[in-house]
């Protein structure tokens, strides 16, 4: 059956990022939904922000497109352009390749819930805001050094981050 049991998936907070980037997402709360349905071309993840948490660090994908579809509650987008609310029903898309740093921020006092979808080649991406990358060789800073403990890029993309 392709219905999902999200009941039945565990959920994970944990995050590939270096300190003290992993701070703003300690209250983000996921769960795979793409292996859980079998499913081996995009990536698919259901998100609980908790009050004050982020979504990830603002960031674009080189090759990914990336789809937000939130469920319930509110948050903030953040993206180069400015900040905008974004509440249950709201639909939010960005195309890989497109130099458009963007992350969730729950600014409400209650959380949220969204289904966050990635689908195409994962090649890496930028954090607009903080001097990290990431790419074949997990998370760098922007002039191609690496942060210590670096992780594969492989599991980054997975986690939604």
């Amino acid at each position: 059956m392709p219905r999902i049991d999200l009941d039945a998936l565990t959920a994970s907070n944990a995050t590939g990022y270096p300190a003290p980037f992993d701070e703003a997402v300690a209250g983000r709360w996921w769960k795979r939904l793409a292996p859980a349905g079998g499913l081996t071309h995009m990536n698919a993840s259901h998100v609980r922000l908790e009050p004050g948490a982020a979504s990830s660090q603002r960031h674009w994908h080189h090759g990914e497109d990336e789809l937000v579809i939130m469920l319930a509650g509110e948050a903030t987008l953040v993206e180069d352009s400015g900040r905008t609310r974004i509440v249950a029903g709201d639909v939010c898309a960005w195309p890989a390749g497109t130099a458009n740093g963007h992350c969730l921020i729950n600014e409400s006092t209650a959380p949220c819930l969204f289904v966050a979808v990635g689908a195409g080649r994962e090649e890496g991406g930028v954090y607009s805001d903080i001097d990290m990358a990431w790419g074949e060789d997990g998370y760098i800073h922007k002039d191609g050094t690496p942060y210590s403990g670096a992780r594969p890029a492989s599991h980054a993309a997975k986690s939604g981050e």
